[in-house]
This record gives structure tokens, C-alpha cells and sequence, in this order.
């Protein structure tokens, strides 16, 4: 069996009770912390959705607590950018059962 594949099946992925929980930024300059992005780029242009995109994708993989998703993810920018996330299986089937207006916005 792949490595991987074990991984994200046992990987445990977070997320706020409500999306109403998400106020981080919609516009701006972000620097996401080394514990959730320790790549050579870290730092995220909002006003490109791809640049929004990759930053969401590493923050709802990599959150260490529920706060690291109300600092970094915007609810109303999560909804338009659902369906273009690349996402582990889990964490979507996670997200999305837990939140249905996100199946409605994919």
C-alpha cells in the first residue's frame, strides 16, 4: 500500500463548527506561519484566486487548531473557491459533510 494513501486515510482534518467562524482576510497580503506552509513562497496575493486557492488548499491540509482556520480562511471566499481546491479526498468529504452549502457551491 502507498504511504500516502495511508497517510490522508488517517489523517485527521479540521474544521470550525460554524463557517460563520471564518473571518479571515479576503484581500491583502498574507504570510501563513512555517507550521502551515514551509515552502519557499508563504506569502499569498488575495487579489489572484489562484495565489487564494494553493494559500486555502495548505491552510484546511496543514491547520494545527480550528484557529489557524479562523485567522486564515475567509467564509464567503471558501464558497466561491470550493469546487477549484485541490483537496485530499478526506478533508473534502470531511468539509462537506459537515457544511452543505459547500456541495452546493462545488
Amino acid at each position: 500500500m502507498d504511504t500516502r494513501s495511508r497517510y490522508a486515510t488517517a489523517r485527521k482534518y479540521l474544521t470550525p463548527d460554524d463557517l460563520s467562524e471564518l473571518t479571515g482576510p479576503s484581500e491583502g497580503i498574507v504570510k501563513l506561519p512555517i507550521h502551515l506552509d514551509w515552502s519557499e513562497q508563504g506569502i499569498y496575493d488575495l487579489a489572484d484566486d489562484r495565489q487564494t486557492g494553493l494559500m486555502y488548499e495548505r491552510v484546511i491540509r496543514e491547520a494545527a487548531s480550528v484557529d489557524d482556520l479562523r485567522v486564515y480562511l475567509n467564509a464567503a471566499t471558501l464558497c466561491r473557491l470550493w469546487g477549484r481546491l485541490y483537496l485530499p479526498i478526506q478533508a473534502r468529504q470531511v468539509w462537506e459533510a459537515r457544511f452543505r452549502a459547500l456541495t452546493r457551491a462545488a
